[in-house]
């Protein structure tokens, strides 16, 4: 039996704290803060929620196990972007900075990605405590999903529903994040561990590992349709086996805007900060590809939740090729100006 959260200082008060626990008998009282984080912060931190300290300890092991094979191995597994599966090295540009993330990832889903999974010779016992974390992982999203339905005035299956991880075209992702070290290293301000961004999907659930903070919001973005960043960042500090929570731009369109989607970031560390590797997991809640995206009021429009993902994947296209454009221009500026004269 998992033992509950301890007592929480005060420095950990940054973010409202969503207490799971008998949860058949606290329903109501959890739908009630859950709507209150949801609709002020979108950022919130999940408590006695029913996975173990020590099986997220376990399933990081397994990820700084993946993490320290030679790449040549890892590259057996290079990513699938079209079904969102296997190893990606800095290769990830966010247009916010134009640059690559500071990182390495491994994805995985339900179905359709046999070829991605590590064999058992390469990564022991990898898929099965992947496969055993995205099914706890799952457990308590559908508990949260089911809150915000009934929060928001739906039938309480009005998202689980959508987010059925026995259908082949579910979404649902679990991803590996390995940051890597950096120590002694400076970087100028256009260099992110991971730049500026919102998540597409539902709802994430993401693990950190004490000591390996970084985690930034910047609260603010009032619509779905406006992605205009603000000044203010905040640090997200959770305590060891909290679950960060943040919702994402499908089910704030979803709740028509209701929901707050916000930017967050993970910045570069400085010479005084701790440098070193930082790994954490996240786990993507994303509608059925199938499934129909509907507000009441705003977004009465209906969008197919793949649609709606691939159009959010083609705005972040065209922005990096916006950013890319302007560049060349400043440069070709720049060479203008600094000829000589004939």
């Amino acid at each position: 039996m998992c033992a509950k959260s301890v007592e929480i200082p005060s420095i950990h008060r940054d973010f409202i704290r969503v207490d799971l626990s008998n949860y058949e008998q606290r329903r109501g009282e959890i739908i009630k803060t859950l709507m209150e984080a949801a609709t002020e912060h979108g950022f919130f931190y999940v408590v006695n929620h029913g996975i173990c300290i020590q099986d997220i300890r376990a399933m990081f092991q397994t990820s700084h196990d993946f993490f320290a094979l030679p790449d040549q191995i890892k590259s057996k597994y290079t990513i699938d972007i079209s079904r969102n599966a296997g190893w990606e090295k800095q290769t990830q540009v966010r247009p916010s900075t134009g640059v690559a993330d500071l990182k390495e990832s491994m994805q995985m889903g339900y179905h359709g990605i046999e070829d991605k999974w590590p064999t058992e010779q390469d990564s022991p016992g990898f898929r099965q405590k992947c496969e055993q974390f995205m099914q706890q992982c799952n457990h308590v999203s559908l508990q949260l999903l089911e809150c915000l339905a009934i929060g928001l005035g739906f039938p309480e299956d009005y998202f689980t529903r959508y987010h059925d991880i026995t259908q082949s075209d579910i979404l649902n992702t679990l991803r590996l994040l390995h940051y890597h070290d950096i120590t002694g290293q400076v970087f100028d301000n256009n260099y992110w561990r991971a730049g500026a961004h919102t998540d597409f999907d539902t709802l994430t659930l993401l693990f950190q590992r004490p000591g390996e903070n970084g985690l930034e919001v910047c609260p603010g973005r009032e619509v779905s349709t406006a992605f205009g960043q603000g000044n203010y960042w905040s640090a997200v500090t959770p305590l060891e086996g909290d679950i960060v929570c943040n919702i994402g731009d499908m089910i704030m369109r979803w709740s028509d805007d209701r929901l707050k989607s916000n930017f967050h970031r993970v910045r570069a560390p400085g010479l005084k900060d701790y440098q070193g590797a930082r790994y954490s997991i996240a786990y993507f809640n994303q509608a059925n590809k199938s499934a129909v995206i509907q507000g009441r009021s705003v977004y009465i429009e209906p969008i197919i939740a793949g649609d709606f993902l691939k159009q959010a994947m083609e705005r972040n296209y065209n922005a990096l090729q916006k950013l890319k454009a302007k560049e060349q221009m400043d440069m070709a500026q720049e060479n203008t100006l600094g000829s000589p004269a004939t």
